[in-house]
């Protein structure tokens, strides 16, 4: 593997009695583009925010182009998330601003640029994304599902991050937007030199976006290889998963009524 642009060493977290991170190894190399499958609840969230240093682990190392991330200063921390660059699952946009200021929030708040000028950046981004100059001056309110996430798309590339996370990034969407979305992704870490890591349940998106696939089960990762390799893991829960059978070694909770 190329040299590591995220590395994790031993990472655990737990809320009370709840394991829900129990001792993560993981390494993704640069400008790779890493795809964590699991069920609900297994820890994938969890593991990102530990990533991005939203939630302090119990134990374990995070490090960043080798750099240690855990325990960082406030002004370390904020140098460390100027690499970063997030597609949250259900946009997470701003009602109250237009497209391009939502796009703009970025350079504009954190970057201090010039509002004329990330203007005129946010316009780039959106163009990458297929949406014309026309859509700039709409609410995110009056977009689709489908345009709300292209949207949320050109806001994560905005500051041209070095690192992209994406959280179920086709959640929402219909079969032909999702992959509209995929295609996007794809196109856009390619064009940015990004490593990428995606969480999500959606095995069309895995198997296009992902260079490699990941599998958290209870809190571990318990398979991990090429996206060709995934159908012949040797892996019983992950072929459960990726099949979406109800029988099987992975038991999900349902109350009887």
């Amino acid at each position: 593997m190329a040299a590591s642009k995220i590395s994790l060493r031993g990472v655990a977290k737990s809320f009370g009695p709840k394991k829900v991170l129990q001792g993560i190894d993981l390494d993704v190399a640069r400008g790779e583009s890493l795809v964590v499958i699991g069920g609900s609840g297994s820890g994938k969230s969890v593991l990102l925010k530990c990533i991005l240093g939203l939630i302090q682990p119990d134990a374990g190392s995070i490090r960043i182009d080798g750099e240690e991330t855990v325990d960082l200063s406030d002004r370390g921390r904020a140098r460390v998330m100027r690499k970063f660059g997030m597609l949250f699952q259900q946009g997470a946009l701003f009602d109250s601003l237009k497209v391009w200021e939502n796009v703009a929030f970025g350079p504009i708040q954190s970057d201090g640029m010039d509002p004329a000028q990330a203007r005129e950046v946010a316009l780039a981004k959106l163009g990458a994304v297929g949406l014309g100059p026309d859509i700039a001056e709409l609410r995110p309110s009056e977009l689709s599902g489908g345009m709300q996430k292209r949207v949320s798309l050109a806001r994560a590339i905005a500051r041209e991050p070095e690192i992209i996370f994406f959280d179920e990034p086709t959640t929402g969407l219909d079969p032909i937007m999702s992959d509209v979305i995929n295609d996007l992704i794809v196109k856009c870490v390619r064009e940015l030199g990004a490593t990428a890591i995606s969480i999500t349940h959606d095995m069309a998106s895995a198997r296009k976006i992902g260079d490699r696939i990941t599998m958290i089960y209870d809190g571990r990762l318990i398979w991990q290889g090429p996206v060709a390799e995934i159908d012949r893991s040797g892996n019983e829960h992950v072929d459960q998963f990726i099949n979406g059978r109800a029988d099987g070694p992975i038991r999900m909770q349902v109350r009887k009524l």
